[in-house]
């Protein structure tokens, strides 16, 4: 799964401001499940993967570990995203 965490991290770093994605495009983009990319972000420790941009397909924020310190709303509404 490192190899899957290297490539989702480094999609996330360059994922532009405002701009979010669903937990379930990422799973297709990288031949996973929806779940599997969940498990990987909400075991981030690097505070450099914007892990708060991923969000569930129904629109619904989901979960996010708040290792900014801040909640997944809050970043994003930072963002100016309308998520």
């Amino acid at each position: 799964m490192s190899e899957l965490k290297g490539k989702v991290d480094s999609y996330l770093k360059r994922l532009p401001k405002g701009k979010t994605t669903t937990y379930k495009s990422l799973a297709e983009k990288f031949n996973s499940h929806p779940r599997a990319i969940g498990k990987i972000l909400s075991s981030n420790k690097d505070k450099s993967v914007p892990c708060y941009k991923v969000i569930r397909s129904d629109g619904k924020l989901g979960g996010y570990n708040g290792l900014l310190g801040k909640s997944k709303e809050e970043l994003l509404k930072a963002e100016n995203n309308n998520f």
